[in-house]
């Protein structure tokens, strides 16, 4: 079968994204490059995300797949649970570090098996990891000998804002003293030690640090992943070159390992794929996405619409939920808001009656959508976001201001830079008030600083649609990659 199918001599890459729907989609989208450009594809998911996928997009997904791709799972090690909801990060830190290794160990010894008994795909060539599975991982590369392509899935400054979590416990900088340290001002201490970042402060860096247990399970996690940075045969980073020249020359100076900038993944895409290629269109979205709200984009004027959501794993409390109905519905612009299931922390997601009676007849309310699609559209003028990497690089594709909420994780480095280095966000503070909110919805859509910022997004689009061109710089990186692959 192997032979009939022309696969005995083609590269064959295993592809092990972090388990959660932003990371899975990052991996994804670079597998169909991969796939694209000649390799067999076997696409890693959990047994509980895989379930999640087939339950939201059906069935027949698996049905139409191209030659040479197919996707498998393993278990996460995690107790069984039917939930559509994401599992919680500790967990998931604990399943990628404690439990994952052996399954993935045995799924690649099983693929080989396979491949030497002459049926299925070739032999696996290699393997490539999310940055953050590396425990899981290497123990499969260093018993087979097969090299491992890390993919980051974050962009370039939160990568190295994490790097430098060593020079954070080592300054006395964390763990924190107490919990009046994220209150009292100490958040706002400088660093200015980080190589090719600047004005950062505390508060940019990504959060896990903000603990006061010296064991933090999570801290530790990040700081034992990012220690094996240089393990790797070579390193993506699902970013582009001018956006983050300063930081992607300091991460290759630091390192012996090659680190390639590939993105935005999706003009990759858009770019190579045929429209009637299967692949260019499957999505991996674990919730079933609502189409309805693009018939409802058309009804709108051009970039009057605000899109809010807050992805996959941000939690609001019920406070914060009016507080940010209130004053979405107070700037009196129409909006497209993604209430998942989830999104209240431990309740169900409740909008006061006022919130309903105000906004009648402009608001599209849904519990997931096709987003690239949503940003895209021209009704669109804003997009409310919790500040995840796969959100603002989809934004920055499709030039849309931002409102800027981070939650937790990269998402303080991220906004920070989207606010400050390349002016295409205003930042909400943590404690969310409705007047700011309306203040700055006001401030996006009609004002001033919104139309700057519209301009700077605009010439963000520009640049990542240059580095996406056959001889850009992501394009050329890409086909590095390959090589590199292929010669292994």
């Amino acid at each position: 079968m192997a032979s009939s199918n022309g696969f005995s001599m083609k590269p064959h890459a295993v592809c092990l994204p972090a388990p959660t729907q932003s990371h899975i989609g990052a991996m994804l989208k670079l597998a169909k490059l991969l796939h694209h450009r000649g390799l067999c594809i076997t696409f890693v998911n959990t047994e509980f995300n895989h379930r999640r996928l087939l339950e939201a997009r059906g069935s027949s997904f698996l049905q139409d797949l191209p030659a040479g791709f197919q996707f498998v799972e393993i278990p996460d090690g995690l107790p069984s649970s039917k939930a559509n909801a994401t599992q919680s990060v500790v967990s998931l830190c604990e399943s990628a570090k404690l439990y994952m290794g052996a399954p993935f160990y045995a799924l690649i010894e099983d693929l080989n098996k396979r491949a030497s008994s002459g049926s299925g795909f070739p032999p696996v060539s290699c393997i490539v990891a999310d940055g953050l599975m590396t425990f899981s991982a290497y123990p499969a590369s260093e018993k087979f000998g097969i090299p491992v392509v890390n993919l980051w899935t974050i962009p370039a400054c939160a990568l190295m804002g994490l790097l430098h979590y060593p020079k954070l416990k080592e300054k006395g900088l964390t763990p924190l003293k107490d919990e009046s340290y994220l209150t009292n001002g100490f958040l706002e201490t400088k660093i200015d030690w980080i190589p090719g970042m600047t004005n950062m402060r505390l508060h940019d860096m990504p959060s896990f640090f903000r603990t006061t247990d010296p064991d933090d399970f999570v801290f530790h996690f990040m700081m034992d992943t990012t220690a094996r940075f240089d393990k790797a045969s070579a390193t993506i980073i699902h970013t582009f070159e001018p956006l983050e020249a300063d930081v992607l020359s300091a991460l290759s100076s630091m390192f012996s390992r090659t680190v390639y900038a590939i993105g935005p993944f999706q003009l990759l895409i858009d770019r190579i794929l045929e429209n009637g290629n299967h692949l260019k269109h499957m999505g991996c979205s674990l919730w079933k996405e609502d189409v309805e709200c693009l018939e409802w984009l058309d009804s709108q004027k051009p970039e009057s619409v605000l899109y809010i959501n807050f992805g996959s794993i941000t939690f609001l409390t019920s406070q914060q939920l009016v507080e940010f109905a209130m004053g979405i519905a107070n700037s009196k612009h129409p909006f497209l808001w993604i209430i998942r299931p989830d999104l209240v922390d431990g309740d169900t997601a409740v909008l006061p009656p006022e919130f309903t009676n105000e906004t009648k007849g402009r608001a599209f309310i849904t519990e997931w959508c096709p987003q690239e699609e949503v940003l895209n559209h021209p009704s669109v003028g804003g997009f409310l976001t919790h500040c995840g990497w796969n959100s603002v690089i989809e934004s920055l594709s499709a030039e849309v201001p931002m409102l800027c909420w981070p939650y937790f994780a990269d998402q303080q480095t991220i906004c920070k830079y989207a606010c400050t280095d390349w002016e295409v966000g205003l930042e909400i503070g943590s404690d969310v008030n409705q007047d700011e909110v309306e203040r700055l919805v006001k401030e996006l859509i009609e004002g001033e600083k919104g139309k700057q910022m519209k301009k700077r997004a605009t010439e963000w689009k520009r640049l990542a649609f240059m580095a996406t061109r056959e001889e850009g710089s992501s394009s050329t990186n890409l086909g590095e990659i390959i090589s590199y692959i292929i010669s292994k």
